[in-house]
């Protein structure tokens, strides 16, 4: 078969443009869920999935809240004080709006946990629970975090079997006009 230079051109076209948009899908897939926890850059595009664990939507999660069918569990840190504010300066943290009735376990997301965080995290777990493994538990954080996904891959980890997360989180929360509280974090030991 022999192509003129304007079919040449339009074959070309037409392949520049399935090349381009395979590329804009691929970029548009959520990432493969991962073996082990995420160790940095924490706020990119999450899985889907998370091995173990039922994955839900802002309107599941609702109804979850609604019947009281899970324990809710905010995992977003909370800034530190800096370390170059002088000790007599009053240090105030912002405050966080979270899902009413949630428990905010602070910094027990990321991948890597001192023991002492993992203490706390689990603690807070066993608490949150009252010792039952299989009471449901809803992690959650912001959209595009992986904090909420390492904090319940550590708990199928650690025993729970009812795990849920929200991966759209307080954003999601958000955007359907979901009511939100002011939260202060679970005391630490």
């Amino acid at each position: 078969m022999i192509l003129t230079a304007c079919t040449r051109r339009g074959v070309l076209a037409t392949g520049l443009i399935l090349a381009f948009t395979s590329v804009g899908f691929a970029e548009d897939r959520p990432p493969p869920e991962p073996s082990d926890y995420r160790l940095e850059d924490y706020r990119a595009p999450t899985p889907a999935t998370l091995s173990g664990a039922r994955v839900v939507t802002t309107a599941q999660a609702h109804q979850l809240w609604t019947d009281k069918a899970a324990v809710f569990i905010d995992v977003l840190p909370q800034a530190p004080r800096p370390a170059n504010l002088p000790d007599n300066v009053l240090w105030r943290d912002k405050p966080r709006f979270d899902i009413p009735g949630s428990i905010w376990l602070p910094d027990t997301g990321y991948g890597a946990l001192a023991p002492e965080v993992e203490h706390y995290l689990l603690d807070g777990l066993a608490r949150a629970s009252r010792g039952e493994k299989t009471r449901a538990l809803l992690f959650y954080c912001q959209r595009n975090c992986w904090m909420s996904w390492n904090a319940a891959k550590r708990a199928l980890r650690a025993g729970y079997t009812n795990v849920i997360w929200y991966p759209d989180g307080t954003e999601g929360w958000s955007e359907d006009k979901y009511p939100f509280e002011e939260r202060r974090p679970e005391p630490r030991g």
